[in-house]
């Protein structure tokens, strides 16, 4: 009974993190909406199944994100080694990257950030994106990417200052 219990806890705390997860889902996933929802579907089989375990050393939102990060690449490179076997055309835009909406954000500045965010190196967009749109600090942040504090806080202001001057360059103010 203990064990059904615990499985129905951690359908509901997966279930809270939906949007959440979804959203880091297609951050990694170089927002392809199909192949997010695939990181996703596998990460939920991982955790549901027991090949990912929660140990409680950081929060769960932190855990879980590093597992989607984890199953984005993986399943990156997956993609990557059929890709070598069978040639086809890639489509993909890796530039297409999230940009804010809402009543104080117009669409052209929205489309200047997403410009702006889709000029960074992977790193940086990873750790702004977590820290900005998923609410994380950068110490979380450091823990769901895999890397030193120091490491994710170098992205992070390498990251902003690389925005600023982006937006300052293309006329945007904050």
């Amino acid at each position: 009974m203990a064990e059904a219990r615990g499985e129905l806890d951690l359908r509901r705390e997966l279930e809270a993190l939906h949007a959440a997860s979804f959203g880091w889902a297609l951050a990694c996933a170089a927002r392809e909406r199909d192949e997010a929802a695939d990181v996703l579907q596998e990460v939920y089989w991982k955790v549901l199944s027991g090949r990912a375990r929660y140990g409680g050393r950081s929060s769960f939102k932190t855990w879980l994100f590093g597992v989607i990060r984890l199953t984005a690449i993986e399943q990156r490179r997956f993609r990557f080694a059929r890709r070598r076997e069978i040639p086809t055309a890639d489509t993909t835009d890796v530039a297409d990257v999230p940009a804010p909406s809402g009543p104080l954000v117009d669409r052209r500045t929205a489309e200047a950030i997403s410009r702006a965010l889709g000029a960074l190196s992977e790193k940086q967009r990873e750790v702004l994106h977590l820290v900005f749109y998923e609410g994380l600090s950068i110490a979380e942040a450091s823990e769901v990417m895999g890397v030193s504090l120091g490491t994710a806080r170098l992205h992070y202001e390498r990251g902003k200052a690389h925005m600023l001057a982006i937006l300052t360059k293309e006329g945007v103010t904050l």
